[in-house]
């Protein structure tokens, strides 16, 4: 399951590559101009992380990161 960046901003990450999530779980927080949003996890899964680095700059719909099945 792909995981999309909701709007354009930085990104600051809460998960680690191959770290296993549950429903809910915070995985990334993307910041624009004194707006926050949260990025939780839809569903269970391994996160899977290498398209974009901590702190980059990312466009609103930009993969952010995908979640595997265990």
């Amino acid at each position: 399951m792909d995981i999309h960046a909701p709007f354009a901003g930085i990104v600051r990450f809460a998960v680690a590559d191959g770290q296993n999530v549950a429903t809910g779980d915070r995985l990334a927080v993307v910041e624009a101009t004194k707006l926050e949003s949260a990025v939780d996890a839809p569903g269970p899964g391994v996160v899977h992380r290498g398209a974009v680095e901590d702190f980059a700059r990312i466009d609103g719909g930009d993969l952010l990161l995908s979640l595997g099945e265990g």
